[in-house]
């Protein structure tokens, strides 16, 4: 199916729709505990070039000034959650160019040590939310698009970040997925979230679903561990017009190879992103809802607290956003930072989890991932 061409710029469609996003995700959340605190709205400029703005839930400590100036939210669906955007541009090092390369055949004949230094631009939507209810399962999401391009004439210090001045684009590319993490398993929940993202999918060929699942499977694995983060969901990674290796691995699906029956074109891949990034709402609210007033003990909330510190671990040593967040200069660490829970628990030698308990049955599913749905 032809896609629609803009006459904006690639970098103002996606700045627009991750906006949008960012809001109708929000709001679906305010929607469902309307007695809860509001999300703090942080807008945000970077210095070296761009904004944000961080969309943040947390309930205020007993402790803090704050909570007295509020009543007590003790029972809230949310715990602590983030939706943020960012919109940076900035100056890509030629060691940084250099790397990009092995992925991007468009970047392979640039003499980067000619170049020097190239401007780049990076847009995306991350966003982490963590329950209060141990049978309710933390969520994450991120979209977002980068691209590299030619050097241009000083830029603009007054016209937002994605109207700036823009070179030849030399590559770009698209990331991004959604994966569930629950403490308990429900396989309804896991079977509604895959299959409203594999029908958000669907239209953009028999291959991606597929692709994108067993891919988020491999990414949010923790080797130290042997077990997955959650139970999954989709990822993907520098997805554009060149050939992906990724999906070139995976084979045929319907007769036609993986690589050749995706999204190609930038215009089609926005299509899809925008097609997948809709579906977190539908995906994930409706189980939110369903399991954040699931009475739960205190052993219950200590199994939790254990599952949010392998989350942790994964987030901390293995996750390349956040990797690529703490070393960026002028980075906002507080927003990078924020997919971390407020709470986590580590124990040594633990002796929750046994076989033949509740706890045993997530812990089988995330060493041996499983199909959902078809």
């Amino acid at each position: 199916m032809a896609t629609l061409q803009s006459d904006k710029p690639m970098r103002q469609q996606v700045e627009e729709y991750i906006s949008t996003l960012q809001e109708e995700i929000v709001a679906a959340f305010e929607a469902l505990d309307p007695s809860a605190p509001k999300f703090k709205r942080d807008a945000w400029v970077r210095p070296q070039g761009g904004r944000g703005l961080s969309c943040v839930f947390a309930v205020p400590h007993p402790s803090s000034p704050a909570a007295a100036q509020q009543p007590a939210h003790t029972n809230t669906v949310l715990e602590k959650a983030g939706v943020n955007i960012s919109i940076v541009h900035g100056s890509l090092p030629p060691a940084a160019v250099k790397q990009m390369r092995a992925d991007h055949g468009s970047l392979k004949d640039l003499d980067v040590d000619e170049k020097g230094a190239l401007p780049f631009f990076a847009a995306g939507i991350s966003l982490v939310i963590h329950p209060r209810n141990p049978h309710a399962p933390t969520v994450h999401a991120n979209y977002r698009y980068f691209e590299i391009a030619d050097k241009v004439a000083q830029a603009s210090t007054g016209s937002a970040p994605s109207q700036q001045p823009q070179g030849t684009v030399l590559a770009w590319w698209f990331g991004g997925g959604s994966d569930l993490t629950p403490s308990y398993l429900y396989e309804s929940d896991a079977a509604h979230f895959h299959t409203t993202l594999r029908d958000a999918a669907a239209s953009h060929g028999a291959a991606l679903y597929p692709v994108l699942k067993k891919w988020c499977d491999e990414y949010f694995y923790i080797p130290h561990r042997g077990e997955a983060r959650g139970i999954g969901g989709i990822f993907f990674d520098d997805l554009c017009d060149e050939d992906h290796k990724t999906f070139s691995a995976f084979g045929e699906v319907g007769g036609e190879s993986a690589d050749k029956g995706r999204p190609r074109s930038a215009e089609a891949i926005l299509k899809m992103v925008k097609d997948l990034g809709n579906a977190f709402v539908p995906s994930y609210v409706p189980i939110l809802k369903q399991r954040s007033s699931t009475p739960y003990t205190e052993a219950e909330r200590r199994w939790q607290l254990l599952r949010r510190g392998r989350y942790v671990e994964f987030n901390l040593v293995y996750d390349r956003g956040t990797r690529f967040g703490l070393l960026t200069p002028g980075a906002r660490i507080e927003s990078v930072l924020m997919s971390l829970p407020e709470e986590a628990r580590w124990e040594y030698m633990s002796d929750m989890g046994a076989l033949g308990t509740r706890e045993a049955e997530v812990q089988e599913v995330l060493q041996k991932p499983r199909v959902w749905v078809q």
